[in-house]
């Protein structure tokens, strides 16, 4: 879908046009201006009780006498000056399904107008492109009836200052990046393995003159001294690949690098700690952190940003056979701590403590691990914040800062050495789990042994990056977090 921001006279022709209404009688500018030139039409339906501007209230209307327009959409704003992100993209969405409804292919939008609370028309338009096209998403590849195109071709924002400008290059970047990361997280195990994480790294590498791509495989992990990533994958037919895309495109080319690693367990069984059968299909979205840092890299290369990082997909799979890693073996990390496997299930923290000391090789500025890490998580935060763990303050305030700003949220977790208690073993430095209590804490704190060289947060997106039930599949969350987070480092 293209999108504009174009300043249009509400006298001019155009298939439709989308105004807002408040509650209790109170209008917007453009309620106003078509009111005036339909001589109290509008008004009338006030004073009736048939348009209420009750939040997400729809009503079309066709051939208005005094309008060039063919029809007129009027979306209900709730209370003026109350309106929160939330509540603005339901807002945005039930304005899309009455322009799905009717078939309508362009429509000029004065939504800019409606205030959104403690954000301006630059928030207000990225919003609400970011809301369409995450409405719009579908994944039917594995489909032989694919869904029906959306109708709508054209949305024109109502505006033509620079910010709105800005807001649109933006948002599309982003939705391609959240597409990305969906489309590769919804990926069935079967087709999405290691190899194919390395592959869609390739292909994007290739799109861009600022990015290249190396894939360290097996024999190389091997040579290295990986041996925790290496036990997780030695259940699995499918080789572990660890892909690192780099971006470098700071004006200093020797600038230190921001790096974002991924988990990429692209299916998580729980090795010999088998999981039950319930469900276990979603474990598919194990790779949501490999699938969020790849779509971030897709951004990255959309807007061309002035800065360096890497992004690496920790692409490995956790089955059981007979060559499978057992509870009770204890494993030498790269960087040489040893580590008792109480649980094959705890997985992915063998696979980033690795990944994470490999990285100490680029000298970063700073480090982020994304990771669908713990259940532990979910119990704690639910599906509406990733947990964010750091013991650098100044990092945890530029994160929570971007979560607010794109209400992607996430909320700090306890990171305290108390936690390190919990993961003593009587056989090795560390055991690989922490017991029962405080699980997303302890699974950070066992992660903080392996980045000791430079800044680093985690992020636990085990409750954001998927949806179950009826809207079962992926969300491309954190993404925005993430994108928004290195916008504000260029600024």
């Amino acid at each position: 879908m293209k999108y504009q921001a174009k300043l249009t006279a509400l006298s001019q022709a155009a298939e439709c046009l989308i105004i807002g209404v408040y509650e209790n009688s109170e209008f917007s500018k453009s309620f106003n201006e078509i009111d005036l030139a339909t001589k109290g039409y509008l008004n009338g339906l006030i004073q009736s009780g048939e348009l209420t501007g009750k939040l997400g209230q729809t009503l079309l209307l066709r051939d208005l006498n005094g309008l060039a327009a063919k029809r007129i959409l009027i979306i209900g704003c709730g209370k003026k000056g109350e309106l929160s992100e939330r509540q603005y993209k339901q807002l945005i969405q039930a304005m899309l399904k009455a322009l799905k409804e009717s078939n309508i292919r362009e429509a000029v939008c004065c939504l800019t107008e409606v205030e959104l609370s403690h954000r301006d028309l630059y928030w207000n338009i990225r919003f609400a492109i970011e809301t369409i096209e995450h409405s719009n998403y579908q994944f039917d590849q594995f489909k032989s009836q694919k869904a029906e195109p959306i109708k709508l071709e054209i949305l024109i924002f109502n505006t033509d200052c620079s910010q709105a400008q800005q807001a649109i290059a933006h948002a599309k970047a982003i939705a391609k990046g959240v597409k990305a990361a969906r489309d590769i997280a919804n990926m069935p195990p079967n087709v999405c393995n290691p190899a194919y994480l390395a592959c869609q790294a390739k292909n994007l590498a290739e799109k861009s003159p600022a990015l290249s791509l190396e894939v360290i495989d097996e024999t190389m992990m091997a040579d290295l001294g990986m041996n925790a990533y290496l036990a997780v994958s030695r259940g699995s037919t499918n080789p572990a690949y660890m892909s690192v895309l780099h971006f470098n495109n700071a004006p200093n080319k020797n600038t230190k690098p921001i790096i974002l690693v991924g988990k990429g367990l692209t299916f998580d069984a729980g090795g010999i700690s088998l999981k039950p059968a319930a469900d276990m299909d979603e474990m598919k979205y194990d790779m949501g952190g490999a699938a969020s840092v790849f779509g971030t890299m897709k951004v990255l290369a959309e807007l061309n940003l002035p800065l360096n990082v890497i992004g690496v997909l920790a692409g490995c799979e956790n089955l059981p056979d007979g060559n499978a890693y057992r509870p009770g073996d204890i494993l030498t990390t790269m960087n040489g701590l040893t580590v008792e496997v109480l649980n094959t299930d705890a997985e992915g923290r063998l696979v980033l403590c690795d990944t994470l000391t490999y990285v100490e090789r680029f000298e970063p500025e700073l480090v982020i691990d994304v990771a669908t890490l713990t259940g532990a998580c979910v119990v704690a935060l639910g599906q509406h914040n990733s947990g964010l763990m750091s013991e650098d303050e100044h990092l945890v305030s530029d994160l929570l800062n971007a979560a607010q700003q794109t209400t992607d949220k996430a909320w700090r977790l306890p990171l305290g050495e108390e936690y390190q208690e919990q993961l003593k073993s009587p056989f090795a430095d560390l055991a690989n789990i922490g017991g029962r209590w405080g699980g997303a804490s302890t699974a950070g704190a066992f992660l903080s042994h392996f980045t000791k060289k430079y800044r680093w947060a985690h992020l636990d997106i085990a409750g954001t990056a998927w949806l179950q039930g009826a809207n079962k599949g992926a969300t491309g969350r954190p993404v925005s977090l993430l994108t928004q987070f290195l916008i504000n480092q260029v600024k």
